[in-house]
């Protein structure tokens, strides 16, 4: 791919690819970069995650522009106008630039009949931009969100679901953890400093520190000698809450990309850990996390509902149970989860999720704790899970958390906090 490449039609292409094939930014938006530079790499991504984030503004305001959408073998072109738009909306690319790159854009995708089409709807919207915007107030297209998880979010938290969804509709923050087994939080932000950058240590997480400004992992002090870990502040408090000691046997059960292994040996660099994950591919990734930050663990592809085929009968003093989940609490960091996620999926999840629970429970020692922990803000998953849990097994109790509740304690994401997250504290009768 070469410097002259059109990261319009690029974004297009991918923004296709997410709304109409189901495919996830994650992973075919790092292929789409690899040959790039480092600036292209960076507005491919604002461009995509932006269109994403805000799909339903932009797909509302091409309606008022067009008297028919674009579909079939043009639905491309849908997607480049609403690169174009997003530009005029939410970035400081100069008007002409715009204009210029994204009619570029429809020569690059084969369209150059439509050339015409994309320059008229484009300087249209210039025109019309605050008419056409204050036209939309007041609509739920403006929250940018799927009607049935708004309907989700607004019977389960009456109260805070606007929160959730503006928090939601935000860039996240760059949180960062140190790794305490080379230099103390207070030390390393003192590296920091000394690179012209700064940061901000959380109180109630002692490792954690979210940057000003994001940065690029290579500017980080100590990065590639593992240092530091870029780590989100709500990700951070599992290993936290699991509060693991040297010598302890401990599980880390849908494991990848291993974030929370490695603070587990951060935490506890003597303990045994072993780390699964039913993803291969995913489960590379811890393997490299560790060896960045020079630590083992033992690593196996497995199944969370059928633990006899990789772990036989070890039992485990403390297990962490990351449980696959609707992903509802992190949607500001991967906003595609708002159009690949399904209101049918979260019945499956919540079945996984109870299969996986009452399948690893026997491999938890008598006098163990499990810490129980998803990425969500849904109800059925995570206290209704717990509730449920509980009833089936006579042999556990919830311990309570600061600030939670009786089965656990749900956080939602925060503008400068961190992502929606809920834990459970789970111990097992002696």
């Amino acid at each position: 791919m070469k410097k002259t490449t059109n990261l319009r039609s690029l974004a297009a292409r991918l923004i296709e690819q997410v709304v109409d094939k189901g495919q996830s930014l994650s992973a075919i938006l790092p292929a789409a970069q690899k040959s790039l530079n480092d600036k292209d790499s960076a507005l491919l991504q604002e461009l995509c995650f932006g269109v994403v984030r805000t799909l339903p503004q932009l797909d509302a305001l091409i309606g008022k522009l067009m008297d028919r959408p674009m579909t079939g073998k043009q639905r491309t072109i849908h997607y480049l106008l609403m690169v174009g738009i997003y530009q005029m909306l939410y970035t400081r690319i100069p008007a002409h630039a715009i204009l210029a790159e994204t009619v570029e854009g429809a020569v690059v995708l084969k369209k150059q009949s439509l050339k015409g089409l994309v320059n008229g709807v484009l300087r249209q919207f210039q025109r019309r931009q605050t008419e056409l915007t204050e036209s939309l107030e007041g609509q739920s297209v403006n929250l940018w969100h799927p009607s049935w998880l708004l309907k989700r979010l607004q019977v389960s938290w009456p109260e805070q679901w606007q929160q959730i969804v503006q928090a939601n509709n935000l860039r996240p923050p760059m949180w960062l953890r140190v790794n305490r087994q080379h230099n103390t939080r207070d030390q390393w932000l003192e590296l920091l400093n000394a690179q012209e950058m700064t940061g901000t240590p959380d109180m109630l997480s002692g490792d954690a520190i979210r940057l000003e400004k994001p940065a690029g992992v290579t500017q980080l002090p100590g990065f590639t000698d593992g240092w530091v870990t870029v780590q989100d502040l709500s990700a951070q408090r599992c290993a936290q809450y699991l509060t693991p000691e040297n010598g302890e046997d401990i599980l880390d059960l849908c494991a990848a990309p291993g974030g929370k292994t490695t603070h587990i040996l951060e935490i506890a660099p003597e303990a045994n850990v072993l780390a699964v994950d039913v993803d291969a591919q995913r489960l590379s990734r811890v393997t490299e996390n560790l060896g960045r930050l020079g630590m083992h663990a033992e690593v196996r592809q497995g199944d969370g509902r059928t633990p006899a085929l990789w772990c036989a009968e070890r039992q485990f003093d403390r297990i962490l149970l990351d449980a696959p989940c609707s992903a509802t609490g992190v949607i500001r960091r991967h906003p595609d989860i708002k159009w690949l996620r399904r209101d049918s999926d979260i019945d499956e999840l919540v079945r996984l999720q109870s299969e996986i629970l009452d399948a690893i429970w026997p491999y938890l020692k008598p006098g163990g704790t499990m810490v129980y922990a998803t990425c969500s803000v849904l109800p059925e998953e995570n206290h209704k899970q717990i509730a449920a849990f509980l009833e089936r097994h006579e042999d556990a109790k919830a311990e309570a958390l600061p600030g939670g509740e009786k089965y656990g304690l749900q956080v939602f994401p925060q503008e400068l906090g961190g992502d929606g997250f809920f834990y459970a504290k789970l111990l097992k009768n002696a």
